[in-house]
């Protein structure tokens, strides 16, 4: 019951163009959420992360395994083919890689521009967190959901030009002195 009044106060983030404000920020949501979730949701809300645990984690929460794994293989996948394109060595761990995750990393690295290839792979990632969007939208994992769309919707309204740059070359740099631990 705690998540219906809780979601009833959620502003949607559907349909938001890039130059309209955003309509939550991360720390009100989290305010929000705060209030109605227990402490062991609160606990799972903390775990939210664009950037998750190399070696997976178990979460109550599918969503947050699954989104957690999807991410996981599109960083090695990424990792992985840009080293092929270097004629360099990176361990997948493993990971199976579906043929749609294959092409959508192919098409990102043959983008010249690095600020669009990061738009690129921010659409795939708003686009696999929609597959993962609950069907109750009054649930806990509804919550999830919604923590993860508005980081993603934040992180590409904080791009910026020459910090990105900066941090494309320091990427870069430790991929070609071996150091994979910057790609992840």
């Amino acid at each position: 019951m705690a998540e219906y009044y809780l979601i009833s106060q959620l502003p949607s983030l559907d349909g938001i163009s890039e130059n309209t404000p955003l309509p939550i920020t991360e720390e009100r949501f989290m305010e929000i959420c705060q209030r109605f979730l227990s402490k062991k949701s609160q606990s799972e809300l903390g775990k939210l992360s664009l950037i998750p645990p190399r070696t997976p984690e178990k979460s109550t929460s599918a969503l947050i395994e699954k989104w957690n794994e999807g991410e996981r293989n599109l960083r090695f996948t990424l990792g992985k083919l840009r080293a092929d394109k270097m004629d360099k060595s990176f361990d997948t761990e493993n990971s199976s890689l579906s043929p749609a995750l294959l092409q959508a990393v192919h098409t990102a690295i043959e983008i010249e521009n690095p600020m669009e290839a990061e738009k690129f792979l921010n659409n795939y990632r708003l686009d696999f967190l929609e597959t993962l969007r609950p069907m109750d939208s009054f649930s806990e994992e509804f919550v999830f959901y919604y923590g993860l769309k508005l980081k993603i919707i934040e992180r590409i309204r904080n791009f910026d030009k020459s910090s990105g740059e900066k941090a494309y070359r320091n990427i870069y740099n430790s991929i070609m002195d071996g150091n994979k631990t910057e790609v992840m």
